[in-house]
């Protein structure tokens, strides 16, 4: 385990260690928030009146998702209890103490999933986004890499639950 930290440590220390950070941060800002929660039920909910059945579906679909991840994550966060990155710049204060795994990369690769299957000419647009996310999360300082991998992976996870 102890490699795995000195790994993300270091490429936490790459991406965040230059001269570009307050330009990168603000768009990281903008980036991460789109992966905030209102911006998902705006989606559901638009889609759901717009696009009758199948519309109503997706927004179903990606609340049962939900109701699988986010239990999920806050087990596993509370388990690992790990802490976010230390000694590095940060640039936003995060809604939680531990980073492991990263609950916005695990709620955009979720939607990213759900998207591709209802909407599968969007599937690139929607994994591109998630990964934009996730790269912010790293980019703002409160993430690890393996933090978005994993929170990547559950997201996948919870939609392949419940999906039809």
């Amino acid at each position: 385990m102890q490699f795995i930290q000195r790994w993300d440590q270091k490429t936490s220390q790459l991406f965040l260690s230059h001269c570009y950070n307050q330009f990168q941060a603000k768009i990281s800002r903008c980036i991460s928030r789109t992966g905030d929660g209102p911006f998902y039920l705006l989606l559901g909910i638009t889609l759901a009146w717009c696009d009758g059945v199948r519309g109503q579906d997706f927004f179903l679909y990606a609340l049962m998702a939900f109701a699988v991840e986010l239990p999920v994550y806050w087990v596993l966060k509370n388990s690992f209890k790990r802490e976010r990155p230390r000694n590095l710049p940060v640039f936003i204060t995060p809604s939680d103490r531990y980073s492991l795994p990263s609950g916005h990369t695990a709620a955009a690769f979720l939607m990213a999933e759900t998207v591709a299957v209802f909407y599968p000419m969007m599937l690139w647009i929607a994994f591109i986004w998630a990964g934009f996310i996730g790269a912010s999360r790293l980019l703002l300082g409160v993430h690890y890499l393996t933090d978005l991998i994993a929170g990547a992976g559950l997201g996948l996870f919870a939609a392949w639950c419940v999906l039809p």
